[in-house]
């Protein structure tokens, strides 16, 4: 029996990246975004960086509607905040595995 199967078409990676310094700013921002080899650079220099990564197709979407620097909107302000909760986590536990 034959499979009759499409492949599933190439889809670029996308990724984007958010910069939030509570002092300065109101709320967090874009600093970047990219498809295909730009999100690999993107990624990259995360890891050079040790800059935690989280993996969302949905929200890289949205974000990735928005202009370089810009604010991220109020209704993504949740979904953000668990985000940052997240890389303060991986940063302390990080911070605590390079002291021992």
């Amino acid at each position: 029996m034959e499979s009759h199967r499409r492949p599933l078409p190439f889809i670029p990676k996308e990724a984007v990246a958010l910069r939030y310094e509570p002092r300065l700013e109101q709320a967090p921002r874009l600093v970047a975004k990219g498809r295909g080899e730009l999100a690999e650079r993107i990624l990259e220099l995360a890891r050079i960086h040790n800059i935690p990564v989280r993996e969302d197709s949905d929200l890289v979407g949205l974000l990735g509607k928005l202009d370089l620097e810009a604010e991220i909107p109020p209704n993504l302000y949740k979904v953000i905040a668990e985000i940052l909760a997240f890389v303060y986590f991986v940063n302390e536990k990080w911070k605590k595995e390079k002291a021992a």
